[in-house]
């Protein structure tokens, strides 16, 4: 298992907070009936941690036509709509909601070259709410495909996310498959193709990062 290298200090603050705690439980508290649950309580907490900022070993199945999902999670939302950042036209907007367990690890969804990234700082609301998509914390970015396709994508922070990886730069060269970053706790995916892409998953469909195709570009 690999961990994720930008989160190194998130899991040692995790690990140090639960041996400050449980160092002097140990030497001052002998009640077993208090000690004994909580020392269960903070393995738990620790384990969860280090599974949830692991970078998953996975087949790449996306490649300069195979879009693949940037992240685990749900699909929430396939929708038409007007991308009004970059693309600046109506595009199929499909969106892939993170929760707490869902290993958070992002990866290129194409082959291809980037050819616009932007950070955007904002709020935190929930990241399924509707209005996260403009008005949260966000980075935006764009690749295009071999074949001349955009493929533009959101990272959003949730409530409880607080810090947003990314790899974009223009000019960067994408293999669909690789990590190309990492959002920290509950957030949400919006990606943005084409209108004649043909979609493969549906409302609701839990996807995996990597090997779940979420549409077919056009040739």
């Amino acid at each position: 298992m690999t961990l994720d290298h930008n989160s190194y200090g998130t899991l040692a603050l995790v690990y140090l907070t639960a041996l400050a705690i449980l160092i002097p439980l140990a030497v001052f508290v002998h009640n077993p009936w208090i000690t004994w649950p909580l020392v269960l309580l903070f393995a738990l907490v620790c384990t969860w941690q280090t599974a949830f900022f692991r970078v998953p070993r996975r087949k790449a199945a996306g490649d300069g036509r195979k879009v693949t999902s940037v992240a685990d999670g749900r699909v929430v939302i396939i929708e038409k709509v007007y991308e009004p950042e970059w693309l600046r036209r109506e595009c199929i907007q499909l969106s892939v909601y993170m929760d707490f367990f869902d290993v958070h690890a992002n990866f290129w969804p194409v082959d291809g070259v980037v050819t616009y990234y932007q950070y955007h700082p904002g709020e935190h609301f929930l990241a399924f709410k509707p209005k996260a998509s403009e008005e949260n914390e966000h980075s935006c970015t764009c690749i295009r495909t071999p074949g001349g396709h955009d493929v533009f994508f959101k990272q959003l922070a949730g409530t409880f996310a607080r810090r947003i990886v990314c790899y974009s730069k223009p000019g960067l060269s994408t293999v669909a498959g690789k990590q190309c970053g990492i959002i920290k706790f509950g957030s949400r995916i919006d990606m943005y193709l084409p209108l004649d892409a043909d979609i493969k998953v549906a409302l609701g469909q839990e996807v995996r990062a990597c090997e779940t195709i979420l549409a077919e570009l056009p040739a």
